[in-house]
């Protein structure tokens, strides 16, 4: 069985790890890692344009990605009070935001976790994780730990075994600034 400090080597060595979220299994990578996160894309078999999720343990971990000042005061209480939780939110990206993760995009898709695994692995890590759902880029989600091995177990390092967080489909995705529903 992966340990967390295992998860956490791995993902400092520039490694891409695989662990359940609150409804799929998830892989992860070191955000600041420009390699990493292209190993992350070349295994999803997704382009670097449509940007990515980080995910973290608390709010203070995202604030270097973000920027803060440019959130409206009127989303900011609909926005903290869904963390943690299922919700990801489109937010302004700040100025030292990797390309690699904002995609051709001038924001950045945030969430506070709630799975008491993911909330683990960023409060050891000590800052957010890349996270984006284990499957091929187009493919239907990975709920099944057998398929997870099958389909993606030999392409990354490690994967942090335990279960999803029973939420019936991806996090939702909401734009904050105008508070609309991108993803349901």
């Amino acid at each position: 069985m992966t340990t967390i400090a295992n998860a956490i080597e791995q993902l400092n060595a520039g490694e891409v790890i695989a662990y359940p979220t609150e409804a799929v299994y998830g892989l992860g990578c070191d955000p600041d890692n420009e390699q990493a996160v292209l190993k992350l894309l070349a295994i999803k078999q997704r382009p670097v344009e449509k940007g990515l999720i980080l995910v973290a343990a608390t709010y203070s971990q995202l604030l270097p990605y973000i920027n803060d000042k440019a959130i409206p005061l009127e989303r900011r209480y609909q926005i903290f009070s869904s963390w943690p939780g299922h919700i990801s939110w489109v937010l302004p990206a700040s100025a030292g935001a990797p390309a690699w993760i904002t995609g051709k995009f001038e924001t950045i898709a945030v969430r506070v976790s709630a799975h008491p695994l993911v909330q683990q692995l960023c409060q050891a890590y000590g800052k957010p994780m890349v996270s984006t759902s284990a499957n091929l880029a187009g493919e239907p989600a990975i709920t099944d730990y057998q398929q997870l091995l099958t389909s993606i177990g030999f392409k990354v390092a490690v994967i942090v075994e335990g279960a999803l967080g029973g939420a019936s489909q991806p996090s939702q995705i909401r734009d904050g600034v105008s508070g609309e529903i991108l993803r349901s």
